[in-house]
């Protein structure tokens, strides 16, 4: 996902004025052991996902440490805050590879730090995990995604919301490549169950005032709204939303709330009955996110801060050491061919699986509806592949690949 070009530069602005010794975070690193990069947002706009993220790497590492390490060696992380700059992935992410020489990295957030990081840790021939859901498309042997794409999350939530609210849909939007693009996959899994999107609006990252907007949607007199908006400054538009009445009026499903743990943030008030469909939840009752729930709080002191990217981030960590141990080694092309041998393991949202042909991964997929900050399960789907980047991408074709599609629906 790329930034619009007004935010991009006053992004790079603002990261030229900062010195790399005033970013870079924590380096646990010792000589010897196996380095692994979390290059995150962990301070800015973002924070809210990142944080979680580089704790959810500091979890999976203690695991795999506890049970012996990896070949014999210990796994030590070496952390970067970004500060919400996309400039500083590309930085980071060069430092991670040459200086730092660490095996893997796992990090962004936003599609757009993706693709500032990918070309510069392909070309220093660096393995890359991204953990993040997004928009579908990437196909490039370097980088394995384990976050969900539109055809296991929107293809999940559409028929339900559409069910349980009718037909006519008005989206809002993140003015960025994911919400252009998830905005497009809305509108196509909306006419494949019979609705229709009767409008889109897109909001820049720094708009907080969705005050014309709301009465635009109140005119148009939707069956339901659906929500791509993304970061601190668009969780105004829920707050906004409920204290304007519309909320008890005009019902709303989203793309992106609840993956930071926003439901924490808003109240029962502004946030009940909002539809989402994620990977996971808190709220799966089962052994395995129980156990995971303990370990976090045990760790850290408190759950609250777990949402959906830190648990893809999580079972990113461990899909990671998978591929080592099958490899018994640490060179990044055996490692890539053990991942791709389909390698899977059981994290605590259920079973991950790499897809060999994409390197994304096939995943349970649960419908949620928002009730007393908490993130209900009401459907779940079990192992779901992602079809959108299977029609573009096949790596064992064409394992020269590193192109971002942008699937034509």
């Amino acid at each position: 996902m790329q930034l619009d070009r007004r935010t991009f530069l006053q992004t790079a602005a603002a990261a030229s004025a900062l010195s790399v010794s005033g970013i870079a975070g924590r380096a646990f690193a010792a000589d010897g052991d196996i380095k692994l990069a979390s290059i995150h947002d962990l301070s800015g706009l973002f924070d809210i996902y990142g944080k979680s993220m580089d704790q959810a790497v500091m979890l999976a590492i203690d695991e795999i440490n506890a049970a012996g390490g990896l070949l014999g060696k210990k796994v030590e992380q070496v952390t970067y805050d970004t500060q919400s700059q996309i400039p500083m992935y590309t930085q980071f992410g060069q430092q991670a590879a040459l200086k730092d020489k660490v095996s893997v990295v796992h990090g962004g957030i936003l599609s757009a730090s993706r693709e500032a990081i990918r070309p510069t840790l392909g070309r220093f021939k660096t393995l890359y995990f991204y953990n993040t859901q997004y928009e579908g498309g990437v196909c490039d042997r370097n980088i394995f995604c384990t976050g969900v794409t539109p055809a296991q999350s929107v293809e999940a939530l559409m028929p339900y919301a559409i069910g349980k609210f009718g037909k006519k849909i008005y989206t809002v939007a993140a003015d960025y490549n994911y919400g252009q693009i998830i905005s497009k996959w809305v509108a196509y899994y909306a006419k494949q169950n019979g609705g229709e999107v009767i409008q889109t609006d897109f909001f820049p990252l720094d708009v907080a005032d969705f005050g014309a907007t709301i009465a635009k949607i109140q005119s148009a007199k939707p069956d339901f709204v659906m929500s791509a908006l993304v970061g601190g400054a668009h969780m105004s538009f829920y707050r906004q939303w409920a204290a304007s009445g519309m909320k008890a009026k005009i019902p709303m499903a989203s793309t992106t709330l609840g993956a930071g743990n926003e439901q924490v943030v808003l109240t029962a008030a502004e946030g009940d009955g909002i539809l989402l469909a994620y990977n996971y939840s808190k709220e799966l009752d089962t052994p395995a996110n129980k156990a995971f729930l303990a370990k976090w709080e045990k760790k850290f002191g408190d759950t609250k801060p777990i949402h959906e990217l830190a648990v893809a981030t999580y079972q990113g960590v461990l899909l990671w050491a998978a591929g080592v141990k099958k490899a018994g080694s640490i060179d990044r092309m055996k490692v890539v061919d053990a991942l791709e041998t389909g390698i899977s393991i059981d994290g605590p949202a259920g079973k991950v699986t790499v897809d060999p042909k994409t390197h994304h991964c096939t995943l349970d997929v649960h419908v949620i509806e928002v009730k007393n900050q908490k993130m209900n399960v009401v459907k779940s789907l079990s192992q779901v592949a992602p079809k959108d980047t299977q029609s573009v991408c096949d790596l064992k074709a064409n394992p020269n690949d590193i192109t971002q599609y942008e699937i034509k629906i």
